[in-house]
């Protein structure tokens, strides 16, 4: 598969392309646009890039292509994939696991960098490596979800530490979050956002998690239906995420989910579900793997969206858990 960027916008698309979809000139003659044409995500000029390569205006950083895929294998039964996607000029998702082999405890972080938000594929790193540690450390604790929103707090005061250079073209560094630590027959979910847990086995299919989102919000206050949410401009936008300009005293969602039998717990953002409607299409898609091991189904699963347009960056991390 062939990527290329328009010369016009900077949007990403395959090399098979006849125009651009982002702003619809036609692409035979385009060509990547390499640092000499300023920022990617503002359009600001040359003159607005750094010596470090961030744009003074947005602060957006231009990085290599190459470091825009990120695939994390701790073994068979835990692993997780991370993809930049077809449209976007970065990948400003992040995922981190661990698993702590003498208690059987699996730790699982997405996250989902806010695009308005300056540097965020920093945010969105820093906030899962903070929460996998503090979890990974907190491990033992008898009350798992006061070990996710203390683990929430840490990573929260450290994306608000970030600098970055303050404009009207963008907010405070920020980021979505879910992460689960699972012992015992037991996954402890916490998340701030849109990125969601699922639980997909041979005889279930469910989504433990509900957006912190707008349409989240109006659907169920009764004031919209879904089907009319989903056309309002603002059925995107969430309502809760870490970050300096976060909502205050914002504290994570937690679902205690009770594991049971054989199945998978899938973490994944956007990028992935906004192409499935239902858990079940995502199950189906599960059963459709052509191995078992986690690895195999989180590329599964993201081939899958880049298949349907990749519009968005696209993050899987699989939990395999056998009875």
């Amino acid at each position: 598969m062939t990527i290329m960027q328009c010369m016009n916008c900077g949007a990403s698309m395959l090399a098979s392309d006849k125009f651009c979809e982002e702003c619809g000139i036609p692409l035979t003659a385009s060509k990547p646009p390499t640092s000499t044409n300023g920022c990617e995500k503002c359009g600001a000029g040359i003159e607005a890039i750094d010596a470090e390569g961030y744009c003074s205006n947005c602060g957006f950083r231009q990085e290599s292509r190459e470091g825009n895929r990120l695939e994390v294998i701790v073994n068979s039964e835990l692993a997780g994939v991370s993809d930049r996607g077809l449209k976007h000029h970065s990948n400003e998702d992040f995922l981190a696991l661990q698993q702590i082999t003498d208690s059987q405890t699996n730790i699982l972080v997405v996250c989902d960098g806010v695009s308005s938000s300056a540097q965020a594929d920093l945010a969105a790193q820093t906030a899962a490596q903070s929460v996998c540690l503090a979890l990974t450390n907190a491990y033992q604790e008898k009350n798992l979800n006061a070990a996710i929103k203390s683990a929430f707090a840490i990573a929260s005061a450290s994306v608000s530490d970030l600098t970055y250079t303050k404009n009207l073209n963008s907010d405070p560094p920020s980021t979505t979050i879910v992460a689960a630590i699972v012992q015992n027959g037991t996954a402890t979910i916490g998340w701030l956002g849109d990125s969601r847990a699922y639980w997909i086995s041979a005889h279930s299919c469910q989504q433990l998690t509900q957006d912190n989102s707008w349409l989240t919000e109006v659907v169920a206050a009764g004031e919209m239906t879904v089907a009319e949410a989903i056309q309002s401009p603002n059925a995107h936008a969430i309502t809760r995420w870490l970050g300096a300009d976060a909502v205050e005293n914002a504290e994570p969602s937690i679902v205690n989910f009770t594991i049971p039998g054989s199945g998978n717990l899938i973490l994944c953002t956007d990028g992935l579900w906004n192409y499935l409607s239902e858990a079940a299409d995502l199950g189906n898609l599960v059963q459709r793997s052509l191995s078992t091991d986690a690895v195999s189904i989180s590329r599964t699963l993201v081939e899958f969206a880049l298949n349907r347009g990749g519009h968005d960056n696209i993050t899987v991390a699989v939990l395999r858990l056998i009875e």
